[in-house]
């Protein structure tokens, strides 16, 4: 309501001087589309008009605009009940722009199409073990894929408004992947590498790529995909390497330097396995999906990330006792480094992401009990621990959802375009 009543106050002439029409129009823009997108039910112009302060011509003007720029779309007007003509409500279209997620892992490349209303339309997967792939050439391949998903949401009427790409690793400013330990990539600048592609054509100045950790993409899918009410919690992904999201009312923490959620390579054993990273003991080398596997019993099995999950799943399921001790022994390990974790951000909600999802039912319960063998408070404030809504999907789909919220916070930018 603040936001609506400054909106008012710069209608008027004061001493601070009038503001732009343009902004003012910016600032319209924003509040009726962010109001539609949050609403429980298709809200009517008037009802927009009442919650936010404008006026009904305003709120028309503005919402022809959305209408006309392919983001809003008007519902079936609900069940007349008296006197009158029944008020059409506004939803989201899911005909407009669309977010274009992509991921870069060790043994696969993903690409993943979602639209306005948060549906995901298409989703890619390519197996792979990038390990021994030069870092040009997964790029190379993750363009073939990207294209193939930008032209299915061609053919269903979508326009892809940006892409933002998933990498498992430290993601410096521009884009340029630091290190990504278990792809063995260095100082990687993937815009660079991708120059060549349409995948990093600029459209009208608005950068079309964006680069980011996967786990942070992760974290900002589950945001939105997840419960209500899920403002703070820590999202862990687990697949050969391990990584964290971590939100703190409703935003995703960073850190100082964009570097923050490295929890695979918290030790738990501080003289224990030597790790990728050049340390010891490292959370990944004992929790991580190799390290699962080979104490079931599969190393060497080659299973990509989501086989691997099931298979473990199908084997813990029949009672292998193997299998059973390995997730024991995983979640025991995660649960010593999700403890730390806790104590100091005071997180209320942890949840298992990747392809830590499927294996939730087995990896829960060690993780739930060094919580509360370790957290100070968790005896009269105990820890959620489940399940992600989005499981291994979550940060392909949270990549194109980070470029779907960028569209319904400045819904300008996209009417520029598009107009």
């Amino acid at each position: 309501m603040a936001v609506v009543w400054q909106c008012q106050a710069v209608n008027s002439t004061s001493s601070a001087g009038a503001v732009r029409q343009g902004s003012l129009r910016e600032l319209n823009l924003a509040v009726v589309l962010r109001r539609i997108a949050a609403a429980d039910r298709p809200p009517s112009r008037a009802e927009i008009a009442a919650g936010t302060g404008l006026t009904r011509a305003t709120v028309s003007a503005v919402v022809d605009d959305l209408i006309a720029g392919r983001l809003v779309a008007e519902a079936e007007p609900a069940p007349r009940t008296g006197a009158g003509r029944p008020a059409r409500g506004l939803v989201l279209s899911g005909d407009g722009p669309a977010g274009l997620g992509l991921e870069v892992n060790v043994d696969y490349l993903a690409a993943c199409v979602v639209d306005l209303t948060g549906t995901v339309r298409h989703h890619l997967v390519r197996r792979a073990d990038l390990r021994p792939v030069p870092p040009a050439d997964a790029l190379d391949r993750l363009a073939t894929l990207a294209a193939e998903a930008r032209a299915a949401a061609v053919r269903d009427g979508l326009t892809v408004a940006g892409a933002a790409l998933a990498v498992p690793g430290l993601v410096g400013d521009g884009g340029l992947v630091r290190l990504a330990p278990n792809l063995g990539w260095r100082d990687v600048d993937v815009p660079a590498l991708l120059a060549g592609h349409p995948l990093a054509a600029p459209v009208d100045g608005i950068p079309p790529l964006v680069v980011d950790n996967e786990a942070n993409l992760a974290a900002l899918g589950e945001l939105h995909a997840g419960p209500p009410g899920s403002a703070s919690f820590l999202h862990i992904t687990g697949e050969i390497g391990i990584g964290a999201g971590i939100v703190l009312d409703g935003v995703l923490y960073r850190g100082a330097r964009g570097w923050s959620g490295e929890i695979g390579h918290i030790p738990v054993q501080p003289q224990g396995r030597p790790c990728r990273c050049g340390g010891q003991g490292c959370l990944e080398r004992y929790a991580g999906q190799e390290a699962i596997l080979a104490a079931a019993g599969l190393a060497g099995a080659d299973l990509p990330a989501d086989t691997a999950a099931t298979r473990l799943a199908d084997l813990a399921g029949a009672g292998d006792p193997a299998a059973l001790a390995a997730l024991a022994d995983a979640g025991t390990a995660l649960g010593v480094a999700v403890s730390g974790v806790v104590n100091l951000l005071d997180l209320d909600t942890v949840v298992l992401g990747g392809g830590y999802a499927p294996l939730a039912p087995w990896l829960r319960p060690p993780v739930v009990a060094e919580i509360s063998r370790r957290v100070l408070t968790a005896a009269w404030s105990p820890v959620t621990v489940r399940p992600a809504a989005l499981g291994a999907r979550s940060a392909a789909v949270g990549g194109a959802a980070s470029v779907i919220r960028r569209i319904v916070e400045r819904p300008v930018g996209w009417l520029a375009r598009s107009g």
